[in-house]
């Protein structure tokens, strides 16, 4: 009996390091997502700045119909391509937080 309860102990200790080692895990994670979406509203709200600039220089409503295009086509290139960084950022964090149980797993089978 004292052995099971040596295993149990042993096995209670290596759950809670991997959760603390998961826990690490999306923690780094979560702070480089944070500073993507940071970098990606500091770009957004530039580039408005600048069409919005634009269109006060504009003369005619061909070229402000043509400042706008511009920017739409741009805000949503940068918005799929934003979407599919952030989409693989997310799930490398799902990755790196499932490794240390799949190890625990492998151990307990």
């Amino acid at each position: 009996m004292f052995r099971n309860f040596e295993d149990g102990s042993k096995f209670g200790k290596e759950a809670v390091d991997t959760g603390l080692k998961s826990f690490a895990a999306v923690s780094k994670s979560m702070q480089a997502i944070a500073a993507e979406a940071a970098d990606y509203s500091k770009k957004a709200i530039e580039n408005g700045s600048a069409t919005f600039e634009k269109l006060f220089a504009v003369k005619s409503p061909e070229k402000a119909l043509e400042v706008q295009a511009d920017y739409l086509k741009q805000s949503y290139e940068g918005f799929v391509e934003q979407a599919t960084k952030m989409s693989g950022l997310f799930a490398e964090m799902a990755k790196d937080a499932y490794q240390p149980f799949e190890q625990l797993v492998a151990k307990a089978k």
